[in-house]
């Protein structure tokens, strides 16, 4: 399937973190507001999707049902067919690729693709337990609620300890990434946070749960994003710069080494980033930039260990040896990532990358325009299971060449 697909359109909503005065909109609002974006960007109607495809991810952090069916309803379409992602940050790019799929089968020609959370409206208790009784089993509450393991935060501080035991990586090395991507979204007008800092502002961030600090912690915001997928051909008529999906791999419940005790320095990029790469017929060398599911700069390490930038246990001199702001050698995170630009719910941020690929490759970046680039990697991240970091893991790269 490669190249079989293009992005035509996408739209991201302004994030809200629910200041006095801003408006308190519901999952359904922020849907229809990230659809309208699309639709206008690609220059077609909601009527250009009756008998196509619609495709909805699951607000997990709003614990909202978001059955497809129902959403193609309150958008008043009519679609053949209809697609729901509940991989967490996975979920775009997992929506993508079955998208991308269906368009190959003949099936449909064009997918509309929405995600939308409101996780600041609802009542919280500590993030990552359980909000309700049916909720209240599974393995997060069997095995590590009990001690004391609460959320992203400490499961990430854990997988960052062991992989300290076995190489380095340094606080500083990993300020790099939360600086960089800061600098980003200062150049963003649609980041949460565009105040820049500096590493020693990120050095004297609190610890949270160590070793990981404030500043290493993704804002979560309510929002949506979308974008729109059609046929080659049907992108040609349609969009002046679209966006070519030219390779992809995703792997879900990835172990490395015994599933009793796997590795947990390892994530499935390990294995679905060669096969995206060998899919497209590209080196690392040509990727002019590199957008990950940056919820913690550890995982954005990671991230660039396993889809085969550097050797495991050498991210950290490679992060020190390259400069990562939009204009230079590694350009990463440069709409400010979630870091800086919010996280909208778990399973709408790995949007993101998706949406920033697009707008790169299309030259409508602004201030942040990486220089004439042809190649994007972004990456869609989601869950945290016991004992490892990441459940579900998808690599895309696109390109303005077929």
């Amino acid at each position: 399937m490669r190249a079989e697909v293009a992005l035509v359109g996408y739209g991201r909503t302004p994030y809200s973190r629910l200041k006095p005065g801003d408006p308190v909109l519901t999952v359904d609002e922020y849907l229809a507001w990230a659809a309208d974006l699309a639709l206008q960007r690609a220059g077609m109607s909601k009527a250009d999707f009756d008998g196509q495809g619609l495709a909805v991810a699951h607000a997990e952090a709003a614990h909202t049902v978001n059955w497809s069916a129902a959403v193609a309803e309150s958008l008043g379409i009519s679609p053949r067919l209809l697609l729901r992602g509940d991989q967490g940050g996975a979920s775009a790019g997992a929506l993508l690729i079955r998208a991308a799929a269906a368009i190959h089968a003949g099936i449909v020609d064009r997918v509309l693709v929405l995600g939308a959370d409101t996780p600041l409206s609802i009542p919280s208790v500590a993030p990552g337990l359980p909000l309700s009784p049916e909720r209240s089993r599974g393995p997060f509450w069997d095995f590590q609620g009990p001690f004391g393991v609460m959320g992203a935060t400490a499961q990430f501080a854990l997988s960052l300890t062991r992989y300290r035991h076995e190489h380095e990586l340094s606080d500083e090395q990993l300020a790099k990434i939360a600086v960089t991507s800061r600098f980003h979204a200062s150049l963003h007008p649609g980041a949460i946070y565009r105040t820049p800092y500096t590493v020693d502002d990120y050095l004297g961030s609190r610890v949270l749960s160590s070793p990981l600090r404030l500043l290493d912690c993704v804002p979560i915001v309510n929002g949506g994003m979308s974008y729109i997928v059609t046929s080659a051909t049907t992108a040609r008529t349609v969009a002046e710069r679209p966006v070519y999906l030219t390779g992809f791999g995703e792997i879900n419940n990835y172990y490395r080494g015994s599933r009793s005790n796997p590795d947990i320095t390892y994530t499935g990029f390990a294995q679905c980033a060669s096969e995206a790469f060998d899919m497209a017929g590209i080196t690392h060398d040509e990727v002019d930039l590199f957008q990950p599911y940056d919820d913690y700069p550890f995982v954005v390490a990671m991230q660039i260990e396993d889809c085969g930038f550097c050797e495991k246990g050498q991210a950290g001199r490679f992060i020190e040896e390259r400069d990562m702001r939009y204009f230079g050698d590694f350009p990463l995170s440069v709409d400010g990532g979630q870091l800086s630009g919010g996280q909208p719910g778990g399973a709408i941020g790995g949007f993101a990358p998706i949406v920033e690929a697009a707008t790169q490759l299309r030259d409508e970046a602004g201030e942040r325009q990486v220089p004439d680039p042809t190649i994007a990697v972004a990456l869609g991240f989601g869950g945290i299971p016991y004992g490892r970091p990441g459940r579900s893991c998808v690599t895309m790269i696109f390109s303005t060449e077929r």
